[in-house]
């Protein structure tokens, strides 16, 4: 019986650190995913670099082209967009 007197404090520790930090964390990242997943050509982004522009293609190998500024594209890797800032609408049909 001592011997699971001593166990409990330890199982406490770690269901409480499962709950603060690692389940959060968890969320966190299948909720970047779902963004990530979500996003289509129109949609105003910020990439982790702290580039604004709108997404002008999305390709098949997680690759985006995003546009700066008029006549200036870049391809960035869809994970390292951090925020879309504004979504267009879905497609009708």
């Amino acid at each position: 019986m001592e011997a699971l007197a001593q166990f409990v404090p330890l199982l406490l520790i770690f269901a409480i650190m499962y709950f603060l930090l690692i389940r959060p964390q968890q969320k966190k990242l299948k909720d970047h995913q779902a963004m990530v997943k979500a996003l289509r050509r129109g949609d105003q982004v910020v990439t982790q670099g702290g580039l604004i522009g709108k997404v002008t293609k999305v390709k098949d190998d997680n690759e985006l082209e995003v546009e700066l500024a008029q006549g200036v594209k870049v391809r960035v890797v869809q994970s390292t967009i951090s925020q879309v800032l504004s979504k267009t609408e879905p497609a009708e049909g």
